[in-house]
């Protein structure tokens, strides 16, 4: 199995256009979260990375750059983890996993189902 998220998400996400068996959709969703999750930390990975060296300042025109704004009463950990999500929601692999929820959706799949009284 391959283990970078983009490639894995984009293949998850082709898979399911092809699915209507929601047991099936499920099981991608759930891979496909994992691949999720370590997508978004190789991006925290490297924009933690990117920013460490910067000023606030900086900071900021990065945030501005990747069409974010560091909202007043921020802190700069604040302002840095809304730009690791910023990024993220721009990359293919982000994308391929929205693609995927909603295939999902469409026949009644998601991660945390509803409660049922």
């Amino acid at each position: 199995m391959d283990t970078n998220p983009t490639a894995q998400l984009l293949d998850l996400a082709a898979r399911a256009q092809h699915l209507d068996e929601p047991a099936a959709l499920q099981d991608l969703l759930a891979e496909g979260h994992r691949a999720w999750c370590a997508g978004i930390a190789e991006v925290r990975a490297d924009i933690e990375q990117e920013t460490a060296s910067m000023s606030d300042a900086q900071v900021a025109q990065r945030c501005t750059d990747a069409g974010m704004k560091w909202e007043a009463g921020m802190t700069r950990g604040e302002a840095i983890a809304e730009l690791v999500f910023t990024v993220w929601d721009s990359v293919p692999a982000a994308i391929a996993y929205t693609a995927l929820e909603e295939r999902a959706a469409r026949f009644g799949v998601c991660l945390a189902p509803e409660e049922t009284r």
